[in-house]
């Protein structure tokens, strides 16, 4: 396999992954792009790599710079504006964790917090199988908020260190 061939296979894979993230799949393949790529891309490169739109592709880049996995660089002689992936792993795991804490997890435990405020009938089935579930439901939830935090704050080494430890 060429370099061309393996590039391709891993934007395609990447934006594959990137829709289980939460993200499209066209914001995906250009972090992949940006992230593989040697020296700064200008959306120009990264319109006709990926053979997106400009719309496309400035949409994709401003989402991917709000999220803290790119960031715009200025090469010296060029008006252009050009863009780079943050290359750091650790970093681009515990960005998008908060991402997708701030976009899923958050709304959720505030939809519970406020349902856990449904009147509670004593000897009403229903009220009662309400309550325990979502009191239930509530504190897995606020475990994984808890233990996502512990993560975002974590840095690598600790982890590294933890997850080894868990799963010998």
């Amino acid at each position: 396999m060429d370099l061309q061939e393996g590039k391709g296979k891993f934007i395609q894979a990447w934006g594959t992954l990137g829709s289980h993230w939460g993200i499209n799949r066209t914001m995906a393949q250009i972090h992949a792009l940006l992230l593989v790529s040697p020296t700064p891309m200008s959306a120009e490169n990264i319109m006709a790599d990926l053979k997106i739109s400009r719309g496309n592709a400035n949409m994709n880049i401003r989402a991917l710079i709000d999220w803290g996995l790119v960031y715009k660089e200025l090469v010296p002689g060029q008006r252009k504006e050009f863009f780079v992936a943050e290359k750091n792993m650790w970093e681009v795991v515990r960005k998008i964790t908060i991402q997708r804490k701030k976009k899923e997890l958050e709304p959720v435990l505030k939809v519970l917090q406020e349902v856990t405020q449904v009147e509670e009938i004593q000897g009403n089935a229903e009220t009662e199988e309400f309550s325990k579930v979502i009191k239930d439901i509530n504190l897995f939830a606020s475990k994984a908020d808890t233990t996502l935090d512990s993560l975002v704050k974590a840095d690598q080494h600790w982890f590294v260190g933890t997850f080894l430890k868990m799963i010998k």
